[in-house]
């Protein structure tokens, strides 16, 4: 068993593993054989079947076992284990006879029986199987050495073997020559199955090692035996169920173990699947060994036969036959090695002078350096690379070269990577600096592979890489206009400086700034003066803040600024500190700037101010900001305004607001009413008003005021959501204008419209008019009231854009004149045909003789003009007197009526005028409404509902009934 063990204990695993319980179960099953042979078994009846049969069982098992895992397991040793299972089959066959004689027959064994053919038969299939487990040779000569090796360790067994104890049997007298030839096959036999497994043991393949080194140990064992019972002292005395079979039991024991060795499922696997399997590396003692086979067997061949000599007996003829046979072939194999070496030699010289050529010719540098760090070769490339010559750098310590504060880094990866299993990480790359010829540091990248206990650098010059890199970076983190850091950077110094904040940065704050009219700047001196005023306001906020402070430009006229805190702990200095700061970046930020051509303009600064509380986020601080810059500009601009909670609160009720709207305006909530405009002269209704109304959960009708106010903090004068409904409110309005006209109701819609709409290019062109045409819409139909007042729009091109439309047959309104400073601009330059008075004017013009001036005289400037005017908001049957006596041709309001479904403004226009307020002198006469279409009641209708009722605000209309 020491060589199975032998064989077993080369397979690491930890203790217990799933290979010791077969290896304790084998090593009891055969100690129990052996301790039963020694005992006797208790009887010679039970010592014999067990010598016997008890050896085919064994044998028969192995045969089973080698057979069953060369059908479950396809490898490239499949034929071997095969070929071993007919080897075992045949002595389990052998032993079967034997025990047919001794245990059924009870009688001898003759000399020559069909169990010496069995036994036999036993070594061809096991040394043609060993044959296929040795390593392949390549080249033919390797196959020529592989046969001389075998027959050098044959010869010189056969040589030795016949000098001690064949040469006797050979000449034994009186034996057939069947007999003789028996007995001499038998050792022959072993010899050739010795040469064999001693040729495997120093050629044997590298793959399924634990399994064939247990094949091979069985075999050996076996042959052991076999050359035990062979010898005349022994053989005389041979009895079955002694010691001797406990030897061909572990044999064939071993050999059923064989092929489940617990480490080969995990060695053929990894081969089949074309993994590398990592194996032990040969031992140079196993190198040896293997080289001096060849010597070591014509050694013992040319002993033998000096034994002979000086002993004085006679060499027989087939010892001096078999030794010159070994010489002559241990002759053959030194040429071909030595033919072999200088091949090699020769290739090996071609080899090393085209990996010369390569190393040399390489434009990357390769430096050897010693265990010590002390650089034993450089590459010439080293010239052309660092400017210094190879014999210069050899001898020098690589850490010398290395830029001091890359040194640690670099000596630690190193330590980390010889530390490293080198099948686990065979190579790294370290990146650093390296001090070249002319004094300057340059970047250089290194791949470092191991050589003999130090190391190899494969180094190239990487400097215009990092340089290339470092600007991209710089690109990707600063705005290409004014080099200021972006957004992505400036959010990471925010978070940099809220991660590294201490005691002593108390009063942090992020400060967002927006330049007020850089749009009507780019608008009217050019986009490169913009750029300009962009870059000046860039460099002066720059030069405004501390050195540890950040700014940063978002894009557009949007720019930040990061203060870091001085450690003031009272909130109210803080916040004085911050906001001095930010006036003082206001007042800088709004000086004038002198741009393209020495045009001077202005801007003004919206700054917001956020501080940086606990536990606050960068994303969460930034958006405080923004939110407080955007209440600056809402309240005035050109302010500085400090971030308080209810904005957040502001920014959730608007957005929940705007949610709903886009509900609303989707799933059809909205309802389209119209309020009649009336000819104050005659009490008709010329005109009616289109009025969008949400309808709430609780069936009121409510203006969408409230939700408009959601575009209060928008960028643009209206947000997508105001004009949707805008899109929506014209839309609807043009198509029951054209229904009504159907119907014999041709009133012409006044729709109240952005004036910055009729510009907006997102637009299809001409849509109105597409829209009228579409609907076949009369000419004359169509009001537009032109709300906003923004002095930025190009009044020429609005020109051009109602000029178009009033040839098309749209008339156009200016709405709310009297409460915007450009109202006069619009009315000298605008092609108009209505002017509406703003609520403002109608108010109180009753009381107030300066209000009642005002009016008049607007009144005056449109009947000059011959326009038609509309008063909003007469809500007073004395609003309609006065209007009237003014020369206001026409009002809309409660005092004639509400916003209208379409059934009852279609009851209101079949009934005929309003009747109107009469003089005061005229006591006697009441106000009369015209027709049921009571307007201030609680439900629009019931007559007299004017003197009595109370009045209705305008921002809500009942429902009428269903």
């Amino acid at each position: 068993m020491s060589a199975s063990g032998a064989a077993l204990t080369r397979r690491p695993g930890p203790a217990g593993g799933p290979g010791v319980v077969p290896q304790l179960l084998l090593a009891l099953v055969c100690g129990g054989y052996a301790t039963g042979a020694v005992f006797g078994w208790g009887s010679a009846e039970m010592a014999t079947t067990m010598g016997d049969f008890g050896l085919s069982g064994a044998a028969g098992l192995a045969a089973a076992s080698c057979f069953w895992y060369a059908r479950a397991h396809n490898t490239r040793f499949r034929p071997a284990w095969l070929l071993f299972a007919v080897s075992s089959s045949m002595a389990g066959f052998g032993n079967a006879v034997w025990g047919w004689y001794e245990v059924v027959l009870g009688r001898p064994v003759p000399s020559t029986s069909p169990a010496d053919f069995c036994f036999l038969l036993f070594a061809p299939p096991s040394i043609i199987g060993l044959l296929v487990l040795a390593r392949r040779p390549v080249t033919r000569a390797g196959w020529v050495c592989l046969g001389l090796d075998s027959w050098l360790i044959g010869g010189s067994l056969l040589t030795l073997s016949w000098s001690l104890a064949l040469a006797h049997t050979a000449h034994f007298a009186g034996e057939t020559v069947a007999h003789a030839a028996l007995s001499l096959a038998y050792p022959l036999l072993d010899i050739v199955l010795v040469s064999m497994v001693l040729a495997l043991h120093f050629k044997r393949s590298s793959a399924n090692r634990s399994a064939i080194n247990t094949a091979i140990a069985a075999l050996a064992l076996t042959v052991l035996c076999d050359a035990l019972f062979t010898s005349p002292l022994l053989r005389a005395n041979y009895r079955s169920g002694q010691i001797l079979d406990a030897g061909w039991f572990a044999g064939y024991m071993l050999m059923a173990y064989a092929p489940w060795v617990a480490r080969e499922q995990g060695e053929e696997s990894g081969a089949r699947r074309g993994r590398p399997v990592l194996q032990h590396p040969s031992r140079p003692i196993a190198g040896s060994l293997a080289a001096l086979t060849p010597y070591l067997a014509a050694a013992v061949c040319t002993l033998g036969i000096l034994y002979n000599v000086l002993d004085g007996h006679h060499v027989d003829r087939v010892v001096l036959f078999t030794g010159c046979t070994v010489v002559l072939a241990l002759v053959v194999r030194q040429g071909i090695m030595l033919l072999d070496n200088i091949s090699l030699t020769q290739e090996l010289a071609q080899k090393e002078n085209h990996f010369r050529s390569l190393v040399q010719g390489s434009s990357d540098v390769i430096m050897i350096a010693a265990p010590t760090g002390i650089l034993r070769y450089v590459s010439p490339a080293a010239a052309g690379v660092y400017g210094r010559d190879a014999e210069e750098l050899v001898g020098s310590e690589l850490a010398s070269l290395i830029h001091p504060e890359d040194l640690g880094r670099v000596v630690h990866e190193v330590r980390r990577f010889l530390a490293a299993p080198p099948a686990e990480e065979p190579t790294t790359r370290i990146e650093c600096r390296f001090r070249s010829g002319s004094g300057e540091w340059l970047n250089v990248e290194s791949t470092v592979n191991r050589h003999h206990g130090g190391l190899i650098f494969n180094s190239r010059d990487v400097t215009e890489r990092v340089r290339l890199q470092a600007q991209l970076q710089h690109t990707a983190e600063h705005d290409p206009l004014t080099d200021l850091p972006n957004r992505a950077l400036f959010t990471k110094r925010v978070q940099q400086a809220l991660a590294g904040r201490r005691v002593t940065d108390a009063g942090t704050a992020v400060l967002f700034i927006d330049l007020d009219g850089f749009k009507a700047v780019n608008d009217s001196v050019g986009h490169q003066a913009g750029d300009e005023l962009l870059v000046q306001a860039a460099r002066r906020l720059q030069d405004s803040v501390r050195a540890g402070d950040s700014t940063a430009r978002f894009g557009g006229d949007e720019f930040a600024a990061l203060i870091i805190g001085d450690g003031t702990r009272d909130p109210a200095a803080r916040e004085y500190r911050i906001l001095e700061v930010a006036d003082r970046l206001r007042l800088t930020l709004s000086q004038p700037y002198l741009v393209e051509g020495g045009t001077e303009v202005r801007v003004a600064a919206s700054i917001g101010v956020a501080f940086a509380e606990p536990d606050i986020t960068p994303g969460t601080l930034m958006r405080n900001a923004d939110l407080a810059m955007y209440r600056a500009k809402q309240a005035g601009k050109g302010r500085v305004e400090l971030y308080a909670p209810q904005m957040q609160a502001d920014v959730v009720r608007r957005t929940e607001l705007a949610t709903r709207l886009r509900t609303a305006l989707h799933e059809g909530e909205f309802a389209l009413l119209h309020q009649p405009v009336v000819e104050l002269a005659t009490g008709r209704i010329t005109a009616v008003s289109a009025q969008a109304r949400w309808r709430s959960a609780q069936g009121i009708l409510f203006t969408p005021e409230e939700f408009l106010r959601v575009a209060e903090m928008d960028r643009g004068d209206e947000s997508a959501r105001t004009a949707e409904l805008g899109r929506w409110t014209l839309e609807k309005a043009v198509e029951q204008a054209a229904q009504r006209a159907r119907a014999g109701h041709g009133v012409p819609v006044y729709v109240r419209l952005p004036a910055a709409r009729l510009l907006d290019r997102s637009l299809p062109p001409k849509n109105i008019e597409a829209l009228v045409l579409r609907h076949d819409l009369p000419s004359g139909a169509l009001v537009l009231e032109l709300s906003g007042s923004d002095p930025r729009l190009p009044l020429d091109e609005l020109e051009r854009r109602l000029a178009s439309l009033r040839r098309f047959g749209v008339r156009i309104a200016l709405d709310g004149f009297g409460s915007g400073y450009a109202a006069m601009s619009a009315l000298r330059r605008l092609p108009i045909d209505v002017l509406k008075l703003d609520r403002g004017l109608v108010d109180g013009v009753a009381e107030s003789a300066r209000l009642h001036k005002i009016t008049a005289g607007l009144l005056r400037i449109a009947t000059d003009l011959g326009m038609d005017s509309v008063a909003e908001g007469v809500d007073e049957p004395e609003h309609a007197r006065v209007l009237r006596t003014m020369g206001c041709t026409h009002g809309q309001g409660l005092a004639f009526a509400g916003a209208l479904d379409e059934h009852r403004l279609r009851h209101a226009l079949d009934r005929g005028p309003y009747t109107l307020p009469t003089d005061p002198s005229n006591e006697g006469n009441g106000v009369l409404v015209g027709g049921a279409l009571p307007v201030r009641s609680g439900a629009v209708g019931g007559p007299g509902a004017l003197a009595h009722a109370p009045l209705r605000s305008n921002n809500e209309t009942p429902v009428p009934p269903t």
